[in-house]
């Protein structure tokens, strides 16, 4: 990334973002009391929402299912056309933001092409809906038991259906929150801003035709930037971000692969659940590209990872070819349900900087380092990363600035040239002292699966 990126980064947000963010939050508080018993400052709140929204095609619906809701006859459509104004409120942030990193990175994107979607499962997507209508005229400190268990037989019946899993996850998780924090009017904070997040994400995914399946098949070759680990308690994914060679241009895209997990599996061990992957594994641990064939690709940039449709490749030093191919790729252009400041994660390349406590400068401009993000699975630590002066990373857009999560660094330690990336550990770790520690703690990926087939054995 050029000087002039730092300097467009650490700017402050664009024109309107703020404001913007301000209607969304009074939306989230009159959500959190429950649209079924508005106040003066929850109506208040709702009408501004809408007004801000009087020049652009929803503009009308959302007047008219505030002043219905505020009158008190809730229904489920004009629950659902708030959902889509706040998405699209929400929308138009993340649009402004990523134009302004586009522009930093001297970036290229796609046009983003419309996707039709699939019409299934019909009634279990009305009940999702049903119960997700029911938390909104609740509101979140009316939720308790009895209204998060009515969503189980629905989630149920949608993580059967695989294409219907991601609204299947998401409220399977929504409801699982809601579960802990039951009953919500007892919690002294909530999270308003996530909450609403998963409720209009879900209203927006069970409606009739959601479910977009459409994708192109590729073959060309991965060029692997880094590999990005969400852990959670219960699950882990791996999300590998790089630039594919295919049809004679270059762009960026993603893959992920996924697992579940219990909370007692973490650090190094994590890469053994990803044991059906080998190939990607095998890529990552050792740096090498990978040829794919027939693999689908999403117009969202998303490859559908299939691991017997690629083979590992050459070594590619990443650096070398985020610092040539980085800045050349086209962006994927964003699928409107994904278009979210959260949702921000762009690879970028960054050389020639100084690390300063938290902070990485560069010509006098200083960006936040997200060190919370670093993963205890990969050589990556915080210790090298303050050593560093390139690396391979995502920008994210974080409580009102942005931020550089590292996923690979180059660094001098003790007067030697050190370089690491997360994935390197994929096929275990090489470094001697966690080795160590690892043997000592004994295989707990391979108990757990040796108590679990003694289990379905009997």
């Amino acid at each position: 990334m050029r000087a002039v990126g730092f300097e467009e980064l650490t700017g402050g947000a664009p024109a309107g973002v703020d404001e913007a963010l301000g209607l969304v939050d009074g939306f989230d508080a009159a959500l959190t009391s429950g649209f079924g018993r508005l106040g003066a400052e929850q109506s208040a709140a709702l009408a501004a929402f809408a007004g801000a929204l009087a020049g652009s095609p929803l503009g009308g619906p959302a007047a008219e299912a505030v002043e219905k809701i505020v009158a008190g006859a809730v229904a489920e459509a004009h629950l659902l056309t708030l959902a889509g104004a706040r998405t699209a409120l929400l929308g138009s942030v993340h649009d402004a933001l990523l134009a302004g990193l586009d522009g930093a990175a001297g970036r290229t994107r796609a046009e983003c092409a419309a996707v039709g979607g699939d019409d299934i499962a019909a009634n279990l997507l009305a009940g999702c809906r049903s119960w997700l209508a029911e938390l909104a005229i609740a509101g979140w400190r009316g939720v308790d038991h009895d209204l998060v268990s009515a969503a189980d037989q629905f989630v149920e019946g949608l993580l059967k259906e695989p294409r219907l899993r991601g609204a299947a996850v998401l409220l399977d998780g929504l409801a699982a929150e809601l579960r802990a924090s039951s009953p919500v009017a007892t919690m002294e904070t909530i999270p308003e801003r996530r909450w609403a997040d998963l409720w209009a994400r879900g209203m927006l995914l069970t409606r009739s035709g959601a479910a977009a399946t459409a994708a192109d098949e590729v073959s060309g070759r991965l060029l692997v930037l880094g590999a990005d680990v969400h852990e959670h308690g219960t699950s882990v994914q791996v999300q590998v971000h790089g630039v594919l060679e295919a049809d004679g241009g270059a762009r960026l895209v993603r893959t992920s692969v996924a697992a579940p997990k219990v909370d007692t599996i973490t650090g190094p061990q994590l890469w053994r659940l990803l044991d059906a992957c080998p190939t990607l594994l095998k890529a990552l641990a050792e740096r090498r590209c990978l040829n794919v064939t027939d693999m689908p690709l999403r117009p969202s940039g998303d490859l559908i990872w299939d691991d017997g449709k690629a083979r590992a490749g050459k070594e590619v030093d990443p650096f070398a070819m985020a610092r040539v191919q980085l800045a050349e790729a086209v962006a994927p252009g964003v699928p409107p349900l994904d278009r979210h400041p959260v949702r921000i994660a762009e690879p970028v390349f960054l050389e020639g900087y100084t690390v300063n406590g938290t902070s990485l400068e560069l010509d006098g401009r200083a960006v936040d380092i997200d060190f919370e993000r670093l993963p205890a699975c990969g050589p990556v630590t915080p210790e090298l990363v303050r050593a560093s002066s390139s690396c391979i990373g995502l920008v994210r857009w974080d409580g009102g600035v942005w931020r550089v999560q590292p996923l690979a660094v180059q660094a001098t330690v003790r007067k030697k040239p050190v370089d690491a990336c997360t994935g390197d550990w994929a096929l275990g770790p090489t470094d001697p002292k966690v080795l160590k520690a690892a043997n000592r703690t004994g295989d707990a990926v391979g108990v757990l699966r040796e108590r679990a087939g003694r289990l379905l054995r009997k």
